[in-house]
């Protein structure tokens, strides 16, 4: 059966770790996999700007044995109109798999209901699933499990990261709290999708618009930019508005003794973080930032293998 990644329940609590084991595998053994050999390609697509996402969907791919085809949407035929039906119908005859990194989360769908290769989202508006999987992976290597932990994501609640943490901590078993404004509230059908999982693994997810109580004994303490791509205009408005959220020493020292600090980077110092957390001795971002590697080519040889096997 044609497995595609566009969300972070797109996994079932079982697969999610048969996906982390093989990505804490590859970490030890870069090359112990090689899916791709031959080479095959993978298109991976930016309409958005990227370091991390690109250099590691690059690197991973030709780690697997593969091809890296990156294209950019403004400088191809997406770009000037070409149906998203259309592009998936050329990029699936000649690729093993299409990674997008996108805005609207329909487009996704749209691409995934079509596609005969597996579609991966590289990030979109509403979810941020490679990362997660890199973030559950550094948990797990500094906390040794998942299941029971108390995580904490502060910010904005309505964006792709607290999406992803909402639907990825309940998945894994995890107690998600979101701390944000009352206004930035995540969605609620995610937040129904998050609490139907969380009833399954023993988790559970809390909305909370306090950040003291949001942070207070959680494992680990979580945030993101306050400006996303797109909403540069709203700096000033926004930076007023999560002030309040920010990942200081105050904040920090509210959570568990032995908590640890997840950042999906680009960092702002002084803003969403602080630059003495951020380099601190409870910063495992680095180490966060690496494992988007490992846990993207786990992800693609997970998916690899099941699109083989059905054919």
């Amino acid at each position: 059966m044609m497995r595609h990644f566009l969300r972070d329940d797109d996994l079932s609590p079982a697969e999610l770790v048969e996906v982390l084991d093989l990505a804490d595998a590859l970490k030890r053994a870069p090359h112990s996999a090689r899916p791709l050999d031959g080479p095959q390609t993978v298109a991976v697509i930016f309409d958005k700007a990227s370091t991390r996402t690109r250099v590691s969907f690059a690197v991973g791919i030709a780690d697997l044995g593969g091809s890296p085809l990156v294209l950019d949407a403004g400088s191809s035929q997406m770009g000037r109109g070409e149906s998203v039906a259309d592009t998936t119908r050329v990029l699936e005859r000649m690729t093993s798999a299409i990674v997008w990194r996108t805005f609207a989360q329909s487009g996704l769908e749209e691409m995934a209901a079509t596609s005969t290769v597996p579609v991966v989202n590289a990030l979109s508006d509403d979810f941020h699933p490679c990362q997660l999987l890199a973030d559950l992976q550094t948990v797990r290597e500094h906390k040794g499990r998942l299941a029971g932990l108390t995580m904490t994501y502060l910010g904005d609640g309505v964006n792709n990261m607290a999406h992803s943490y909402l639907l990825a901590g309940a998945n894994a078993g995890m107690h998600v709290r979101i701390g944000a404004p009352a206004a930035y509230a995540p969605r609620e059908d995610v937040l129904a999708d998050a609490k139907a999982r969380a009833s399954v693994t023993g988790g559970s997810v809390e909305v909370l618009t306090d950040p003291d109580a949001a942070a207070a004994g959680a494992d680990v303490i979580a945030t993101d930019t306050w400006v996303s791509m797109g909403q540069e205009e709203e700096k000033a408005l926004r930076a007023a508005t999560f002030g309040d959220y920010s990942v200081t020493e105050r904040l920090l020292a509210l959570a568990a003794p032995d908590a640890i600090v997840l950042h999906c980077l680009p960092a702002y110092r002084g803003f969403e973080i602080d630059g003495p957390v951020i380099d601190g001795p409870q910063s495992v971002v680095w180490d966060e930032a690496e494992n988007r590697l490992h846990a993207q080519k786990a992800l693609l040889c997970w998916l690899l293998a099941r699109t083989d096997a059905g054919r």
